[in-house]
């Protein structure tokens, strides 16, 4: 059986990219971080069974492409605070214009151009 163990963003800068992962998710390096590599888990994680898969940051050297061809999906209960955190971390909006009407994500960049989407999963109201 095989199942996702981490996710691998590459990045340039390392130092800038766990810190800003380490606060957005509140995880923990697995090991210490070396001058190319960082893993980082889910504080809870402590073996390989336990739920929530890890992100692991590599540095490339060559700059990220576009458009991306993998994002993450961080669900949010409260859409509007998680991304204003975000934001206040070094998160950036991405100037896309294919949000369909009533999309119940935003698009975002964290320090290096990975790009993931603020998916709300709060209260749902109908319109």
């Amino acid at each position: 059986m095989l199942s996702i163990g981490s996710t691998v963003l590459t990045v340039e800068d390392i130092t800038r990219a766990g810190d800003f992962w380490r606060a957005a998710l509140g995880y923990v390096n697995r090991r210490p971080p070396s001058e190319d590599w960082v893993i980082l888990d889910p504080p809870e994680k402590e073996n390989w069974d336990a739920p929530g898969a890890s992100i692991a940051l590599s540095v490339t050297g060559y700059p990220q492409s576009y458009p991306p061809r993998i994002h993450l999906d961080l669900y949010a209960s409260d859409q509007a605070a998680e991304i204003a955190r975000l934001k206040s971390l070094g998160a950036h909006d991405v100037d896309w214009d294919g949000y369909p009407e009533g999309a119940d994500w935003v698009v975002l960049e964290d320090t290096e151009g990975n790009r993931f989407c603020v998916v709300d999963t709060g209260p749902q109201t109908s319109g």
